[in-house]
């Protein structure tokens, strides 16, 4: 595989994490390669695109629609309150850039369905479902499983965090985890905008994690966080045999 070489300038802005152990110049290299697909972009998936922006991956795939609210405000902080009843995908573009102007942006303003997901998926090195609604997150999931491509599920609730990293082949998929749709569940529920923060930022270490093939990741485990008490717990996470999803699912080629 024939990866970028940095620039002086990359070199630079990177010091820090490429003196990490084992990190150095090649997984940054791997990094400057990459292409992540995210699901949502607001107060979950912006924080994921921002940490990932910063990391220095080369291309994000962001795929979000619909125009910026004032209940949006509390989390989303790729937007401002002068974007107010503007697309949200303008924004994020904007302040995506601001932070790093040689980040390579395919900007989709629509939400993930069955009708974009193979080919939004199809762009990307890993895929990051961070949709508040469970069709768009499991259609995601659909999409991933026949590309053989990772996804990174981060979902939020009130105090509660959720972060897990689904690998075709190797652990069951999200369809393995929600076999039906919650009835009663709606897009717009509690949470504080700092929950979705720090679930942001644990998958965009994930997604590092699997680009550069350092650490472990949460492959066939759930990261699960109440911040309002501390309590964090690793809960193992079986694969159906009879999932219509992954049952047959083999593994990818990261």
């Amino acid at each position: 595989m024939n990866l970028p070489e940095l620039t002086a300038g990359e070199r630079a802005i990177y010091e820090w994490q490429m003196w990490l152990p084992g990190f150095g110049e090649a997984a940054q290299r791997k990094l400057k390669g990459a292409s992540v697909l995210i699901s949502r972009v607001g107060g979950l998936g912006g924080n994921v695109a921002y940490q990932l922006a910063a990391a220095g991956v080369g291309r994000l795939v962001l795929a979000h629609g619909g125009n910026l609210r004032h209940s949006d405000l509390n989390r989303q902080l790729l937007q401002t309150h002068d974007h107010l009843g503007r697309p949200r995908m303008e924004s994020i573009v904007r302040r995506l850039h601001d932070l790093n102007p040689h980040l390579a942006i395919t900007a989709v303003a629509e939400n993930i369905s069955d009708a974009n997901a193979a080919g939004l998926v199809a762009q990307a090195d890993v895929a990051v479902d961070a949709a508040p609604m469970f069709d768009e997150r499991l259609a995601l999931n659909r999409a991933a499983v026949a590309a053989r491509k990772p996804m990174v599920e981060c979902a939020v609730y009130a105090f509660e965090a959720h972060v897990t990293t689904f690998i075709p082949g190797r652990t069951g998929c999200l369809q393995c985890l929600v076999p039906e749709i919650p009835p009663d569940w709606k897009r717009c529920f509690p949470v504080l905008g700092a929950v979705s923060g720090t679930a942001g930022c644990l998958g965009a270490v994930e997604v590092v994690k699997l680009l550069t093939g350092l650490g472990e990741p949460l492959a066939g485990t759930r990261l699960v966080m109440d911040l309002g008490t501390m309590e964090f717990r690793r809960l193992k996470l079986a694969r159906r045999a009879d999932c219509p999803v992954c049952a047959n699912a083999r593994a990818g080629d990261l």
